[in-house]
């Protein structure tokens, strides 16, 4: 399973984060797949850089993050943007879906009424 992670840097006093996507079996640490930004907790406010578009990549191949990173990524805006983007294709769905059952409906009534008048 692929997971979004924090990779922890810098010195024993002075971290800092990297947001990386990995292998769920790898180490906190170890090798990634590829990087989305960086958090740093200790300036003040905190300093918080995501990459939107290559976060949504990851997100609609279904890695999975975890809750620290899910909670960055709603201060960045991210986890807005991807509840948009997948709840959107399935609100055009429902849109779509009421209407063919009008016409549903509809079609047996032309046919009652095209009954009648060939009678």
């Amino acid at each position: 399973m692929v997971k979004l992670r924090l990779k922890r840097m810098g010195t024993i006093d002075k971290p800092f984060y990297r947001i990386v996507v990995v292998d769920s079996r790898k180490k906190r640490d170890g090798k990634y797949i590829e990087s989305l930004g960086y958090y740093d907790p200790k300036t003040d406010p905190f300093t918080l850089k995501v990459d939107v578009e290559k976060s949504l990549k990851w997100l609609k191949v279904g890695a999975q993050p975890s809750d620290t990173v899910r909670s960055l990524f709603k201060k960045a805006g991210v986890l807005e943007k991807w509840h948009n983007i997948r709840y959107a294709k399935k609100a055009e769905t429902e849109i779509e879906n009421p209407a063919n059952e009008n016409e549903a409906i509809t079609k047996p009534e032309q046919k009652d009424e095209k009954e009648k008048t060939d009678k």
